[in-house]
């Protein structure tokens, strides 16, 4: 389950290269694309560019580069040529990349245009709510306490947490032992190890915490209709506390 300093270095290579793809992609101006051309840009900047691996394409019988989520849905959304990015909508981009052999797995949630302050919001507690699970990491802690801290800065801000779908090991596998939970007690779960490689990915709802998987039989929704925003990084335990290996150019770690 844990992972060999040189095996980290190239989750790290990895969660480099992913990053790159996010920068890519916040240069595009995303009013009035398809979810498929966004995803056909990915594809290829991965493959082209980056000389990588889209890791999902082709993992349990998915087609595509990323799963695109919008507005209401939650996560696993199919790009589609039908579904266009319309101004003032939220949209996350879950990606994975794989090089030499190791996977790297992020996601960040667009502004499309000129969102409204509560959509807005939303988005920002999501990604708090990601920093304070990661800054939960470090050895001796329990998964417990990451799920623990993100569900607590949710709910503080009056947002629930999906419960079904959780983080995850990563390596040269996408999904790993040990499950990440967003939600928790303190000082419960497995202890956490130098080494353990793994997500934290909050999916955080405006409304209820309940969900539902649409006739695709990919895409999970919020079933009172509301917003839900998600954040994703790998991060690794490190010696004195964590790794976040996905790091994007010019982020920082909240407190």
């Amino acid at each position: 389950m844990t992972k060999r300093p040189e095996e980290i270095t190239l989750m790290a290579e990895s969660g480099k290269l992913l990053a790159s793809v996010f920068s890519h992609l916040d240069s595009m101006n995303l009013v009035g694309m398809s979810t498929m051309q966004v995803n056909d840009m990915v594809d290829s900047f991965i493959v082209n560019e980056l000389k990588a691996r889209p890791a999902s394409k082709g993992q349990y019988g998915y087609a595509y580069a990323l799963n695109s989520s919008r507005n209401n849905a939650v996560c696993h959304g199919v790009p589609s040529t039908t579904e266009i990015l319309q101004d003032g909508d939220i949209v996350n981009f879950d990606i994975t990349l794989e090089k030499n052999g190791y996977i790297a797995d992020s996601s960040k949630t667009y502004l499309v245009g000129t969102v409204s302050a509560a959509a807005r919001r939303l988005v920002q507690v999501t990604y708090e709510a990601m920093w304070k699970g990661i800054k939960a990491v470090r050895p001796g802690a329990r998964l417990g306490d990451i799920g623990h801290a993100i569900e607590s800065h949710a709910r503080r801000n009056g947002y629930s947490v999906v419960r079904e779908y959780c983080g995850h090991g990563i390596g040269q596998e996408m999904h790993e032992p040990p499950e990440v939970l967003h939600w928790g007690k303190p000082r419960t779960g497995m202890i956490l190890k130098e080494g353990m490689v793994f997500t934290i990915e909050p999916m955080i709802n405006q409304g209820r915490h309940e969900v539902e998987t649409q006739d695709d039989g990919w895409t999970v929704v919020t079933m009172d209709g509301k917003l839900s925003a998600q954040f994703e990084h790998t991060v690794a335990v490190t010696k004195d506390g964590v790794q976040v290996l996905t790091l994007r150019a010019g982020e920082r770690a909240l407190g």
